[in-house]
């Protein structure tokens, strides 16, 4: 065979053009296969919990050596050709109370019914880098972004009517379909994985406005259809198996991953201090910090009362958007009880004990997070508890609550309070001021907790469960 070749330099020339070919070809292709992640709630203005699992989900997966792709619902009709255009109107602004007419809204609920029936086929998004801005960053870890007109509202109409999931079709079949929340929607010839983070819409019922009859039939359907569920934390586990129905062998706790840039976890306090006067007129370690959603689960009402009983002269920051049914506690936010007035020189200002800060650029929370005497975070119930752990990476002591996921997350390293009592959240709250010792004990116990959390830790886990099934 090689005096052959030798013989015949044009056929030995093709020869190795096809086999540098191949190579080319070989280094191409992902070394583990690709992943789709279906990963709409990074394209929200204000970010989600949920957008920062999907985040670390895929970047992680990048790591471990997945090419990773993935799947987004966007407002205005896509048209395949026009990749220019489709990469502004992915982007486009739309207006929340945008106006629909007569004509506009019947078409549209006329055609929910034919919409996914042949499949949904998403458009892949140009990465030109015409847009930008930080909803186009979102996108950064993923190879192909795709994008389906409303996307989630035409796949729960679907579903609705006809009881099962939607058909995505995508030019290359991913080796692994993965929702990073409840969805119906569907990658045929591949595992089909779904994360449920929590049953709060079934468990507390009263602390969210999610539809629960839809929401109860989806998970349930989920149960029966899903190759596999993964979840974030040994509680959510339980609560799946048990309510659902679901055989163990086929629920995965990843637990979440703390992931906090070198730049940001290095500054120095002095450093800290200056970001805090500058931005926020707050002292290094001299104000309490709550940070999420304000709604019914987060229990802000409760901490407002315990933080007013405590007598505290510290401020209390509450940091984080409006979230939903939270009247009562915003009105508690503003109550005049916490304003205060100071001689600062010859003029009199006025200031609150307790002030809210909407949502804040990612440097300028941790700013907030690693400066604080102490996070203050009795929620009623989270699947994980991010927050928990931030705060512990960042040497900021805890205090948190007895139920759900919590003290499976925080383990020894936070101060626990009961979250239906006032009394047990204020007497947290007058320990972990006024005890330094205390304060110091939390700080190294959650440096230590924190790193069952480590990134390196997530992506063992994830490679276990992505290993098993694809």
């Amino acid at each position: 065979m090689t005096d052959a070749l030798a013989r015949s330099p044009a056929k030995s020339a093709s020869v190795t053009q096809a086999q540098g070919k191949a190579a080319a070809a070989a280094a191409a292709r992902p070394a583990r296969g690709t992943i789709l992640y279906e990963a709409h709630n990074l394209t929200f203005k204000g970010g989600t919990g949920i957008a920062t699992y999907a985040r670390a989900l895929a970047q992680a997966a990048g790591r471990l050596g997945y090419q990773v792709d993935g799947l987004f619902g966007v407002e205005r009709g896509l048209s395949r050709g026009q990749d220019a255009l489709n990469e502004i109107l992915a982007f486009d602004a739309v207006d929340d109370n945008e106006w629909l007419s007569p004509f506009q809204a019947a078409w549209r609920t006329l055609n929910y019914p034919f919409n996914a029936l042949g499949g949904m086929r998403p458009v892949e998004l140009p990465r030109s880098g015409l847009v930008t801005g930080p909803i186009a960053d979102a996108l950064r870890p993923f190879k192909r972004a795709y994008a389906s007109t409303r996307l989630i509202d035409i796949s729960m109409m679907h579903f609705k009517l006809y009881g099962r999931a939607a058909r995505i079709k995508v030019p290359d079949q991913p080796s692994i379909f993965h929702a990073t929340h409840p969805v119906p929607l569907a990658v045929r010839g591949c595992p089909n994985i779904y994360t449920i983070h929590d049953l709060v819409p079934l468990r507390l019922p009263y602390t969210t406005l999610d539809n629960k009859k839809y929401f109860y039939r989806l998970l349930t359907s989920l149960a029966r259809t899903a190759d596999h569920i993964v979840t974030v934390s040994e509680h959510s586990r339980r609560d799946i198996v048990e309510f659902l129905g679901i055989d163990e062998s086929r629920v995965t706790n990843t637990y979440q991953a703390v992931d906090i840039p070198a730049h940001l976890l290095d500054r120095t306090d002095g450093e800290v201090a200056d970001d805090l006067a500058k931005l926020f007129g707050l002292d290094f370690g001299g104000y309490f910090l709550f940070y999420g959603a304000i709604e019914p689960k987060k229990n802000v009402s409760r901490l407002v009362d315990a933080y007013a009983g405590s007598g505290s002269k510290l401020p209390l920051i509450i940091a984080g958007g409006s979230g939903w049914q939270n009247r009562a506690d915003l009105r508690k936010i503003r109550d005049e009880r916490f304003t205060n007035f100071r001689i600062d020189g010859n003029v009199v200002r006025r200031e609150r004990q307790v002030r809210r800060l909407e949502f804040l650029p990612h440097d300028q929370l941790v700013t907030l997070i690693r400066g604080a005497r102490a996070l203050l975070f009795p929620s009623i119930y989270e699947g994980f508890g991010l927050p928990v752990i931030e705060a512990m990476a960042l040497g900021t002591p805890v205090l948190t609550s007895n139920a759900s996921s919590l003290p499976e997350v925080a383990g020894d390293s936070a101060l626990i309070v009961d979250p239906y009592s006032v009394d047990d959240i204020m007497r947290g709250i007058i320990a972990i001021e006024a005890d330094a010792d205390l304060r110091s004990e939390l700080q190294q116990r959650g440096r230590v907790q924190a790193q069952q959390f480590s990134l390196n830790a997530y992506e063992t886990r994830l490679s276990h469960l992505y290993d098993r099934l694809r």
